[in-house]
């Protein structure tokens, strides 16, 4: 069977079925910005006077996680040697962003001082790259800040030892790298009411987006693997909830054993202990270490 099939088993039927990622969105944006061409159109969104800038002034320095594979922020690049920009995107609002970008920035610094082999320990005045974070918010909320604070959300504007400021950005300018994100995400949702989350909905985000030019270019050269990236297997969602279900289940035993135990300790007959388990006897002298073998 095709790796990218899922198999549902129901008596002795099979179907397959394949759905889209909670986290398509997501994906697209951490894949787009993976390209040096794209995410020197995202530098130059949000830099528009830079005409200087080419795509190998940027270096990449989003925060990985090596053991899985995966991104810990969407997109953190360097321009030079003077500025370092961390760019989320979210499609749900939460202020706890600020915070996540505090980390990611302290992370990102981390990783540039052994990559430029500074000492922090040292006497020597240490070069640090001028921080921009932006995060672009692509769900629907009727006030939009221009920015948040971390001293005024969290410590209520009073002076503080430490803040850090996040540029919101909704919409982007008409045609520009971030506009054509943002309504990539509004065609997909529009999708999804429409078909759910099957690759259909996620083949006519494609061809719409492609019929009207938005992000066109990166979605013609590559759309089996942009298609790839926004589906997931059903058994990887089946298992992870199979997995906790087993997991919430197996606490709950173990609570009922030790209760049981301590219950039996105290004199409680068997046959009590099992009413207010809900189990048989038989479970309950399992439980106990009573049982015959």
């Amino acid at each position: 069977m095709n790796q990218k099939e899922n198999t549902i088993s129901a008596g002795n039927e099979m179907k397959t079925e394949q759905v889209a990622k909670y986290t398509a969105k997501d994906s697209v944006f951490t894949s787009l910005f993976r390209e040096p061409k794209y995410l020197l159109q995202l530098y130059q969104a949000l830099h528009p006077e830079d005409h200087e800038a080419t795509e190998d002034s940027i270096k990449n320095v989003t925060i990985t996680n090596v053991l899985l594979d995966q991104y810990y922020n969407d997109v953190g690049f360097q321009i030079g040697e003077k500025i370092v920009l961390l760019v989320e995107q979210q499609s749900s609002w939460s202020i706890n962003i600020v915070v996540r970008c505090l980390l990611y920035l302290a992370q990102t610094y981390q990783e540039y001082f052994e990559s430029t082999k500074q000492n922090v320990y040292g006497s020597k005045k240490l070069e640090l790259p001028r921080p921009e974070i932006y995060v672009i918010f692509t769900g629907n909320r009727k006030t939009r800040p221009e920015y948040l604070n971390l001293s005024k959300e969290f410590f209520g504007g009073d002076d503080s030892a430490l803040d850090v400021k996040v540029k919101m950005i909704y919409d982007g300018k008409e045609g520009d790298i971030i506009n054509q994100y943002v309504v990539f995400t509004k065609i997909y949702n529009e999708q999804v009411k429409l078909h759910g989350r099957t690759r259909k909905a996620v083949l006519e985000t494609i061809r719409i987006c492609k019929d009207q030019n938005v992000l066109s270019e990166y979605l013609s050269g590559r759309e089996k693997e942009v298609v790839d990236i926004m589906m997931t297997l059903f058994d990887e969602e089946y298992i992870l909830k199979t997995y906790v279900e087993s997991r919430e289940k197996e606490a709950s035993e173990n609570t009922k054993i030790e209760t049981a135990q301590r219950l039996y300790e105290m004199g409680i007959p068997v046959q009590d202990i099992a009413k207010a388990s809900q189990v048989s006897v038989e479970i309950v002298e399992q439980w106990l270490g009573l049982a015959r073998a």
